[in-house]
């Protein structure tokens, strides 16, 4: 009678085989899983392997919908749960898998789940960062045009008025931003001149900010005075609803008589502008009423000054004063100093010696807030003084 011969080692190559066949299934299963960078295609690819090559009864993803074959539900005998984790352990959903007649499942089918599950994490974070990352270079596609629309609002060519020179910058905290600077000649051969600033920084501020733009413009051409200019864009804006009203405007408006150098300045709720002449301590243009938005009815006065031959103006946003060197600010008393004090004759000089001041106070700290400044000079004392 024949008798079975027992072969040393047999059972240690067949399970062996039985590893590799198991990590080649994984491995294919893993190729398939990582094959898309879309998430539903991810969630998809693994319930498809778990029910189609594993055989099991349905499975699915909590939170979503998800599912394939019979969806398992708490009440569904023996449904198991294998939890997906990103790479900092927090839990991005949960694999349920409901085995078929509520039976156990085998080590392998176990172990092959889990293998999956894991590989199944990594591909879904990866889907989310992707979608992540088309999304942000969108909105940055976005914000760079909004950024070139916003510079192309911003007057184009300065305008040239003998016997003065004029020059302004502006700087955005973020791509873009709520200052608004504005240079109009009107008919009767005056310039008026607009510095803004809308209350908040970033997109929702610049689309203010362009909003203002429109109803200045249109109410400035009229030539109507700066008092009942201003109290006509303070009940536009305050009208405009909630958000506006949130979002009001700072801003000091100024009309020049160029032939006979006076100036008419309004300031509403702005910083002081700044006006230094021959032989005289600086003046400060203070304001005389409520930001434009911030509460309805409001009236403004005018104050009237002469602007003599040598006289230098600024008018400037908070971000020039609000400049950081650790916990001190640059403030409005240095702002002052430093632009009667510079040597340069000029507006661009002016401006330029300002913005490097600036710099070289915050030591190459990030800039905090839109930076906006316009320089207006009369010609006429000491010609051969630097540019």
């Amino acid at each position: 009678m024949a008798t079975g011969v027992h072969l040393p080692g047999n059972e240690e190559t067949i399970d062996l085989q039985q590893q590799v066949a198991r990590l080649q299934a994984l491995l294919e299963a893993s190729r398939q899983v990582h094959s898309t960078i879309r998430e539903e295609e991810v969630l998809e690819q693994v319930l498809r392997i778990v029910v189609r090559e594993l055989e099991m009864a349905g499975a699915s993803f909590a939170g979503t919908t998800h599912v394939y074959g019979d969806e398992p539900t708490d009440d569904t005998v023996g449904v198991l749960r294998f939890p997906l984790a990103d790479r900092d352990g927090k839990r991005m959903t949960e694999l349920l898998v409901a085995p078929p007649d509520g039976r156990e499942l085998t080590l392998y089918e176990s172990d092959f789940i889990e293998g999956l599950s894991l590989q199944a994490a990594v591909a879904l974070e990866n889907a989310r960062n992707h979608k992540r990352n088309v999304a942000f270079a969108r909105v940055q596609q976005d914000l760079d045009a909004a950024r070139l629309i916003q510079r192309s609002l911003l007057p184009q060519t300065l305008t040239t008025i003998p016997g003065y020179s004029l020059g302004f910058r502006s700087a955005t905290c973020y791509e873009v931003g709520g200052d608004y600077l504005d240079i109009v000649e009107l008919p009767d051969g005056s310039v008026l001149i607009a510095v803004a600033d809308v209350a908040g920084k970033g997109l929702a501020s610049a689309i203010v900010s362009t909003s203002f733009r429109s109803a200045f413009r249109a109410m400035a051409v009229t030539g109507m005075p700066l008092d009942e200019l201003a109290s006509r864009i303070n009940q536009h804006h305050w009208e405009e609803g909630e958000e506006s009203r949130r979002r009001y405007v700072t801003a000091i408006f100024m009309r020049l008589q160029p032939k006979s150098g006076e100036l008419e300045v309004l300031n509403a709720g702005h910083n002081p502008g700044f006006l230094v002449e021959p032989g005289r301590i600086a003046h400060e243009f203070n304001a005389v009423g409520t930001p434009l938005g911030l509460l309805p009815g409001m009236s403004y006065s005018i104050e009237k000054h002469g602007f003599d031959p040598g006289s230098r103006l600024l008018f400037y946003t908070d971000g020039l004063t609000e400049v950081f060197k650790g916990d001190e600010e640059f403030g409005p008393e240095r702002l002052l100093n430093e632009f009667s004090t510079c040597p340069a004759q000029k507006a661009d000089g002016i401006l330029d010696a300002l913005w490097t001041t600036l710099e070289e106070f915050s030591a190459g700290g990030p800039q905090a807030d839109d930076m906006t400044a316009l320089a207006l000079c009369r010609c006429g004392i000491n010609p051969e003084m630097p540019a």
